[in-house]
């Protein structure tokens, strides 16, 4: 799959630019243990650490950072970057913008006040037939917003920024949010709509099932070992 980035020729030198989301992993993940105690074992058990499936839901596709760092005190958002003007028409130059909250009226995420947008300042460019999956980070639940999920279809769609909503949801929060910030984690995905087929086991099915879980079930590592993919991490 290539993906082309674009971006405006004045801010080139600027932008932070998207980035492979196994290389912005967060440091909690890092310190993690890879075993913890049970009480309802009576042993030390394997954390999500070492679950595959876990670990590669936050590696996979890419990220889009925060350009700049953005300041969070009561309710009010405050950033000072200086980049140079835009030589393109109609090209923003604010990191964050909004959408009121009646737009979100109705929605169970909705905590009445208006959603926060982080602007892009990329276009993205997919193969024909491919759309763009937007999501917030994975398992990213430390970060204090919550990003709205969308699919746009950036194979039609090429020149112009995909802005990304996101609900605030720590109002708490103090501080700042810094520059290179994972805001949305992104994927391909083709648009062809699959074709759902449902069948019972077979003999050879019911066998294949009965050892897979037998082996699963006899120690760890059977899925990293024997299924999992050795993509490029």
């Amino acid at each position: 799959m290539r993906i082309v980035f674009r971006c405006d020729p004045a801010l080139a030198e600027t932008l932070p630019q998207p980035v492979p989301a196994r290389t912005v992993l967060p440091d909690w993940l890092r310190k993690m243990p890879a075993k913890a105690y049970s009480e309802i074992h009576g042993r030390d058990i394997r954390t999500v650490k070492q679950c595959p499936p876990f670990v590669d839901a936050m590696t996979h596709g890419f990220m889009i950072l925060l350009p700049c760092d953005v300041a969070v005190e009561n309710g009010a958002f405050e950033w000072h970057w200086d980049i140079a003007e835009p030589s393109t028409k109609g090209h923003p130059r604010s990191p964050l913008s909004f959408h009121v909250a009646e737009q979100l009226a109705g929605a169970p995420f909705a905590n009445g006040l208006a959603a926060i947008k982080f602007n892009s300042f990329w276009t993205i460019e997919l193969e024909e037939g491919w759309s763009l999956f937007a999501t917030h980070p994975v398992n990213r639940d430390d970060l204090p917003f919550r990003l709205v999920t969308g699919v746009v279809d950036s194979d039609h769609f090429q020149d112009a920024g995909i802005n990304f909503p996101a609900i605030w949801t720590d109002q708490d929060f103090r501080g700042v949010l810094p520059k290179g910030t994972p805001v949305a984690q992104c994927f391909p995905v083709p648009r062809a709509a699959p074709e759902l087929v449902f069948e019972s086991f077979d003999a050879a099915r019911e066998i294949a099932y009965a050892q897979t879980v037998a082996d699963v079930l006899a120690g760890p590592g059977v899925y990293r070992k024997q299924f999992r993919d050795k993509r490029t991490r």
